[in-house]
This record gives structure tokens, C-alpha cells and sequence, in this order.
């Protein structure tokens, strides 16, 4: 970690630049030839790309960052309060602790947490940081986490890993075994050192597959922002063997959409119907639990059909997703295509239907954008149908 970085004229050139194209900045003369110009371009664009994501840190003076790309694949704040929310105890070993953003949350829950970090460089950064932030209950150990694990030989209350892919599994359908640390191979040894672990994974990994390779999961968190969702995180006890719990979260601006079930809880099947008056979309985070016929059920609403993941009712209702109002619904055909919406501007949204958004509307000649959201879908009958509406929420 070069400390010329905190240079006062430094920082303030730093400062100065955020949001400014690297590109046109990296053609220009190094202004402080003492230190390395890519280190300076590299804490501009990654404390630009902090801006939004880590309010807390780009507003304290003195911040030192790793790289841009360590930036993007950081938690966001916003996703690690969720997580302190999930834990409580004495205390917690991150076995991954990358730039430290989930330990400062889970921190202001637990009395003592240790950040372990196998790149020693990264370590040292981050409790400069740390230090800054005035987060002093959080301990940094440079090195292998699960030598630190061995050395400490203490009873946690929680354990936290946030497991990376290796380079050689790139292309290969996303397992747990193909990350770093392995936590299936490993996990006999964590549960010695805690009944409690957190796992975080990409929400490219399928919950299926994920369980299969997994014991003692008692919850699992899918976890959006804003509609993307970003995390999935495993909560493991152990001894544990009953069923397992699903909540959802869809972390907005001004609210959170929640939704919880349990999976493969004896439920009935959905209702279906066709399209009433009101059409339901369910966020990201329900999407990705696949909990479709416990939707249908707790909100008291029918499918469009099995595979469509739609839901409609006559009368409105609060819901976790988008919700719509149907103007209009005909059946996916030339003529009518041609009557209501050749060569108009409209959101186009396509759930269960053979053609692609993109060649939908290069067929029809429909623009992108206006106030007029189209969904192409399949309906129970298996006819294909436009329904034409305007948005509510």
C-alpha cells in the first residue's frame, strides 16, 4: 500500500475527477511524478464507482482503494445491513473478508469480528480503513483464513464466508466445490469451530444444486437491489435437518418488498385463469425462488398459465413486483398486431413466448420507451396472447 496516495494535493486531484472518462484522464501528464499514475486513475475510478454503492466510504476523507474491480464485486452497503441483520452473538470470522464492507455491518451486531484476508496488501488497506471508519472492533489477520481458523482455536458464534470462484472453473456450470475456500469439502471442520454459518454466493448459483452440495440449511436469503438481485445467502446451523426457509427481499429506494415461504412445503397447486383486470409481475427475488404456486396462493391470485409466471385478479391488490392494469388482450397475430401496435413505441416484455423482445419489435417496427408496457405471454389454453397496459407500480 503506497501511503503517497493520501497526499493532500493528491486527494484533492482524486476527488476532483471522480466521474471523469479514465480514458481521456490516462493520456494526460502524470501532475505528481512521485507516484505511479495508474495508482492515481485507479482510486479515481474506483472511488467513483464507490459513490453510490459505499455512501459511507466515499464520504470519509483518506479511503484507500483496491481495484475497480474489487469495488464491483464488494457487497453494496445496502446489502450488508440486510445481512447484520440476519446475525447476533459475541463473535464472527470472515474467512473472506475481500474489502471489508459486510465485516463494518456485521460488526455494529457482533462485539468482536475478525477479517480474514489472504492477500496481505488488501489486509493492510482495509485496516487502514477500518481505522478511519472508526470500526475498532474488527481485527484484520493477513493469510489463509482457514490456517487463522486452526490459530485462533476459538468457539465462534458465527462463521462467514463468501467463497470466489477459481480461475479454472470459468465456463463450468457454477458449483460450490469449484470455489475458494471449498466450503463442502470444509465444512465437517467449520461446524468444529461454530453451530452457525453464512455463506454468500452469486445468484448464478441454483438453489437446487446448491442444497445438494450443502447441509444443515435451514434458510436461504435472495437478496435484490433494486430489482437485480445481487446475493444469495445460505444459513446453515448445525445438527439442523427440518425444512427449508425461503425469504426474499427486494431492497428499494424508499421500501423493501418481502416474501417468504417454505420450499417444498406440501402446498396445492396455482389457480388460473384468463387475464382480468389487473396484472401482476413478481420481482427479481421471487423469480429467482421459483416459489410461483406460493404466490399464487398467499396473495389469492391465478396464473396465466403454468409456465408464465404471470398472475391476474379483478381487483387490485398490494404485491411484491410490478403491477399493471390490462387495457387490452388479444390473441398474437398479424392482423391484430397490425391494428394495435405496427409501428407504435411501447415497453415490451415477453414471459413464456417462443419470439425474443428484440425480434418482436424489429418484426413489428415497436420503439422502446412511452408509457404503454406490452407482455407476450402464453396463456392456460397454450394460446399465445399481447396484453397491452399501463403501469401502476
Amino acid at each position: 500500500m503506497n501511503l503517497m496516495i493520501l497526499n493532500l494535493e493528491i486527494q484533492e486531484f482524486i476527488t476532483k475527477n471522480i466521474g471523469t472518462t479514465i480514458s481521456k484522464l490516462a493520456l494526460q501528464k502524470n501532475p505528481f511524478p512521485n507516484i505511479d499514475w495508474i495508482c492515481i486513475l485507479n482510486q479515481i475510478e474506483a472511488k467513483t464507482k464507490a459513490k453510490d454503492k459505499l455512501p459511507n466510504w466515499f464520504n470519509t476523507k483518506n479511503i484507500i482503494y483496491p481495484s475497480k474491480i474489487s469495488i464491483e464485486q464488494t457487497s453494496s452497503e445496502k446489502t450488508a445491513l440486510y445481512k447484520a441483520s440476519i446475525i447476533s452473538g459475541e463473535n464472527l470470522i470472515d474467512l473472506t473478508g475481500g474489502f471489508g464492507v459486510d465485516d463494518y455491518y456485521l460488526a455494529k451486531k457482533i462485539k468482536n469480528v475478525i477479517h480474514c484476508e489472504i492477500n496481505p496488501e488488501l489486509s493492510i488497506l482495509v485496516k487502514h480503513n477500518f481505522e478511519l471508519l472508526n470500526a475498532t472492533n474488527i481485527s484484520c489477520y493477513a493469510g489463509d483464513s482457514l490456517v487463522t481458523l486452526k490459530t485462533l482455536n476459538t468457539k465462534w458464534d458465527w462463521i462467514y464466508i463468501d467463497p470466489s470462484r477459481r480461475n479454472d472453473a470459468k465456463g463450468k456450470v457454477f458449483m460450490l466445490k469449484d470455489c475458494l475456500p471449498n466450503v463442502p469439502e470444509n465444512l465437517g471442520f467449520y461446524f468444529n469451530k461454530s453451530n452457525a454459518i453464512l455463506i454468500k454466493t452469486a445468484p448464478l448459483l441454483d438453489i437446487s444444486a446448491g442444497l445438494l452440495e450443502l447441509q444443515n440449511v435451514k434458510t436461504i436469503h435472495i437478496v435484490a437491489l433494486e430489482n437485480e438481485v445481487k446475493e444469495l445467502l445460505w444459513e446453515l446451523h448445525k445438527g439442523y435437518s427440518g425444512t427449508v426457509n425461503i425469504k426474499t427481499i427486494n431492497i428499494l429506494k424508499d421500501k423493501n418488498e418481502t416474501f417468504d415461504f417454505i420450499l417444498d412445503a406440501q402446498t396445492e397447486l396455482s389457480t388460473f385463469s384468463l387475464p382480468q383486470k389487473y396484472l401482476y409481475e413478481p420481482n427479481s427475488a421471487i423469480m429467482k425462488s421459483g416459489g410461483f404456486d406460493e404466490v399464487s396462493l398467499f396473495y389469492n391470485l391465478n396464473k396465466l398459465h403454468k409456465h408464465s409466471h404471470l398472475y391476474s385478479s379483478s381487483t387490485l391488490i398490494s404485491f411484491p413486483g410490478r403491477v399493471f392494469e390490462i387495457q387490452n388482450a388479444f390473441p398474437y397475430s398479424k392482423t391484430e398486431m397490425k391494428m394495435y401496435l405496427e409501428n407504435t413505441k411501447a415497453n415490451i416484455t415477453t414471459r413464456n413466448f417462443a419470439d425474443s423482445v428484440e425480434s418482436i419489435r424489429k418484426k413489428w417496427k415497436i420503439k422502446d420507451g412511452g408509457n404503454v408496457y406490452c407482455f407476450f405471454t402464453t396463456v392456460e389454453n397454450n394460446h399465445k396472447i399481447v396484453l397491452i397496459c399501463t403501469k401502476i407500480k
